[in-house]
């Protein structure tokens, strides 16, 4: 969804025309659903994968266009800072074993990439949503990728925000800000499905309820810059990173990065008649073609996707001129591996696809702003959120967001079905997800455990130097804040290359152990 530019400077001449484009774009894709061969092919999921490059010491490796320039995978994009990737996965059909196809491919992604490493110094690919070695130095201009659109929006960001913002990160922590390049700090795996027209409203409302449990059992960006924060700090992150924010007495602006305004209601073209309606032009780049004359079977309808680029709903609406409208997932993060994130989009679309089926529509069960409380309460305690879900002939009940997964995997095991997912591919996803919300293993768990070991381990080995054992105090164990940082900082380097190597070893991360650690005195 990130369409390049061509430029970085826009006038106002631009925005007038881009406008009134983008009217025409809406009166263009109208006519288009009406056409009964617009998204009548079967129905496809794809995949976007968003992925961390680190040094053989887990730091930040900010080398994206050699390593991509390395694979020769055509796949593979810049992303918006200077050491993350984006691989771009091919479409599959939704029916048989899409899960394991999208999967496969992304094994295959990380492994291309991982093969170069003897010519980057050792660099390697990591599934990740929050690297835990990121400082605030990493995430300065200096660390944006060299691509007009990335400047464009730090161009238009600078315009907006005349001051520097606060990034959360931590419970409590903030940090200065002041470069788009923030979002190197928020990796997700961003799933594409493909949806009729006459169920697209329905089916995106049921999106919007879905995302709250399933971003629950998926949390894996626990350390934003390295400090214990949310189980998905990705989240506020993101949203303050591209969140609209002006100067002092500027007055406030509709936030166009994250859950979205309300329910979509009025037909499948709602979602993208509210992003047109509600949001403002950052990059208005007026394409050659346009409308109707486009060179393609259906209008190419290019000011509208580049839009629709520049507003970071956690769901969004995706026209494709090769003719279907696409439901976008954004919101499950990257890794921890490849099994892991096709069970999450498993559970994900099958519970969407099971609130849409019968003409059933969310919007009349539930108040919006409790689907978006559940987003941000999963997002901050994951299966031990608390979450509220319509129950048929009652008000909505509150569950804890572990026990809600549970009573939901039957549901979207019959989401897939309807979808004409393999029975035994959607056993194989929802087993997964079923033993994960059980043992509460998620990637932010194991992160979470690491950090406390290897927290412990220089506690160990600072109380073992100074009972005066003999041996020498390991760097980093005294009390001083330099040492307290130089210690915290080799023990998020340590747990991030630990969490590299199981990532790579592709076990599903229920599985995984904390690291069984002896005191470095003794090593």
């Amino acid at each position: 969804m990130g369409r390049e530019v061509g430029r970085v400077a826009f006038t106002e001449r631009d925005h007038a025309r881009f406008r009134s484009r983008l009217t025409e774009s809406l009166s263009s894709l109208r006519k288009a659903v009406t056409d009964p061969a617009f998204g009548a092919a079967p129905p496809t999921l794809g995949a976007e994968l968003e992925l961390s490059l680190i040094e053989p010491d887990g730091r930040p490796a900010p080398v994206n266009a050699a390593v991509r320039e390395a694979t020769r995978d055509d796949s593979l994009t810049l992303e918006v800072a200077r050491f993350n990737l984006e691989a771009n996965l091919t479409p599959v059909p939704a029916r048989g074993r899409p899960f394991t196809a999208l999967a496969a491919q992304a094994t295959s992604t990380l492994t291309g990439i991982n093969a170069t490493a003897p010519r980057h110094r050792g660099v390697a690919a990591v599934p990740i949503g929050t690297l835990p070695t990121l400082t605030p130095a990493d995430l300065t201009a200096r660390a944006l990728t060299d691509l007009p659109r990335y400047h464009a929006l730090e161009r238009a960001w600078s315009r907006r925000r005349s001051v520097p913002f606060d990034l959360p990160v931590g419970e409590r922590g903030l940090v200065r800000a002041e470069s788009v390049a923030v979002q190197g700090a928020a990796c997700s795996w961003q799933v594409h499905l493909t949806v009729a027209p006459h169920l697209f409203h329905r089916a995106f409302n049921a999106a919007q309820l879905a995302t709250g449990p399933a971003l629950a059992a998926a949390g894996n960006s626990p350390l934003p810059l390295g400090r214990p924060g949310w189980q998905e700090a990705r989240i506020p992150v993101y949203e303050h990173g591209f969140g609209d924010r002006g100067s002092p007495g500027s007055g406030a602006r509709r936030p166009r990065a994250g859950f979205g305004p309300g329910w979509m209601r009025g037909g499948p073209l709602s979602a993208f008649e509210v992003a047109v309606r509600r949001y403002d032009v950052l990059l208005p780049e007026v394409l050659p073609t346009h409308g109707l004359d486009a060179p393609c079977d259906w209008p190419e309808l290019g000011e509208l996707r580049l839009h629709l680029s520049t507003v970071w709903w956690w769901n969004r609406p995706v026209y494709d001129p090769r003719g279907h409208l696409r439901i976008e997932f954004r919101a499950l993060p990257s890794g921890p591996t490849p099994l892991d994130m096709a069970a999450n989009a498993a559970f994900l679309v099958g519970l969407t696809l099971f609130l849409t089926a019968g003409g059933r529509d969310v919007a009349q069960e539930l108040p919006f702003a409790l689907a978006k409380a559940n987003f941000y309460r999963a997002a901050r305690d994951g299966p031990h959120a608390s979450l509220w879900w319509p129950s048929p002939g009652t008000a909505p009940r509150e569950y804890r967001a572990g026990a809600l997964v549970e009573e939901l995997l039957p549901r979207a095991r019959e989401g897939l079905a309807l979808l004409s997912v393999g029975a035994d591919e959607a056993d194989t996803m929802l087993d997964l997800l079923h033993h994960r919300v059980v043992t509460g293993r998620t990637g932010a768990w194991w992160q979470q455990r690491a950090r406390e070991a290897l927290r412990r381990r220089g506690a160990a080995d600072g109380e073992a130097a100074e009972r005066g054992t003999g041996r020498p105090a390991p760097p980093g164990t005294s009390d001083t804040p330099g040492s307290a940082c130089e210690r915290d900082s080799a023990e998020l380097a340590e747990l991030t290359v630990h969490y590299a190597r199981l990532a790579a070893e592709a076990a599903p991360v229920h599985t995984w152990k904390p690291p069984a650690l002896s005191p470095r005195s003794d090593r």
